[in-house]
């Protein structure tokens, strides 16, 4: 029987830095030595299902691409981690600051904009889409939630909208009655109501936004973390000239806007405003 050490293919520091490249090059993400284990496992698993031999083979395989293989890899090294209402205090601030100001602003035109950017396997957009729900009136109102991700899995998960039931064992009673069906013992589906606000569409942030109207909120909450700080920088410009003046972005918990991007000013935990 082999040491329990002994791995199933051996990764070179030269295989790691081409994936490392191949990701950034791609991707825009930067993958740095900690991620070495994560990388690993989830190529294995490509080249064991591929019949290859050695991640160099599967290097090759992926600059010779003929199958739509990069797709495969970039959905591997990509990190889904989500929950609903994940980080609470971005909801509570919309429920009681941004929603009755937009109730306002848009007394005329009733069109609310929403972009769930990174919107991972979809429970942030349903979780938008149930406070929006909750707050505006049944009728009357446009509301449409934009939610995107590079990981083409995620937004078929995030579209059929199909969850373990224990995802949602930390709502209240009365929202998984209103907003969940049970599928079977284990599942449960999110109310169609909510699937008609959302538009799942796949985006690689460092390419083309083909984004006509602007946002009034943007949810970008640790995905900017996998870029370097002058991507970082770029992004925050490009994501100040989709958001209406005075809308609001929520960023993760261990984010921040650089300071050299001067359109934002800071209103609360992870909590900005567009100023200009």
């Amino acid at each position: 029987m082999a040491p329990e050490n002994i791995k199933e293919y051996a990764m070179t520091d030269q295989d790691f830095r081409s994936f490392v490249q191949l990701a950034y090059d791609h991707t825009g993400i930067v993958l740095g030595d900690q991620k070495r284990e994560m990388v690993y496992s989830r190529l294995a698993r490509r080249i064991r299902f591929l019949g290859l031999q050695t991640f160099a083979q599967y290097h090759d395989y992926l600059l010779n691409d003929k199958t739509g293989e990069i797709d495969h890899f970039i959905n591997a090294i990509t990190t889904n981690l989500t929950s609903f209402f994940r980080e609470n205090h971005h909801f509570e601030f919309l429920r009681d600051n941004v929603i009755p100001m937009l109730k306002s602003e848009h007394r005329r035109d009733h069109k609310v904009r929403i972009w769930s950017a990174g919107c991972s396997t979809g429970e942030e957009p349903y979780s938008l889409a149930i406070q929006f729900s909750e707050e505006f009136p049944n009728v009357g109102w446009d509301i449409k939630i934009l939610a995107t991700d590079l990981d083409s899995n995620v937004l078929s998960h995030g579209r059929n909208g199909i969850y373990d039931a224990e995802r949602i064992k930390g709502l209240s009673k009365a929202r998984v009655s209103r907003w969940f069906e049970k599928v079977d013992k284990e599942k449960v589906e999110v109310n169609p109501v909510l699937k008609r606000l959302i538009r799942f569409n796949r985006l690689n942030l460092l390419g083309s936004w083909p984004i006509k109207n602007k946002f009034d909120v943007v949810f970008c909450r640790n995905v900017l973390i996998y870029f370097n700080r002058e991507t970082q920088a770029t992004l925050f410009e490009r994501y100040a000239s989709v958001l209406k003046v005075g809308g609001y972005m929520m960023i993760g918990h261990s984010e921040s806007v650089p300071k050299s991007c001067g359109r934002f000013k800071s209103i609360g935990k992870t909590i900005y405003q567009r100023i200009e």
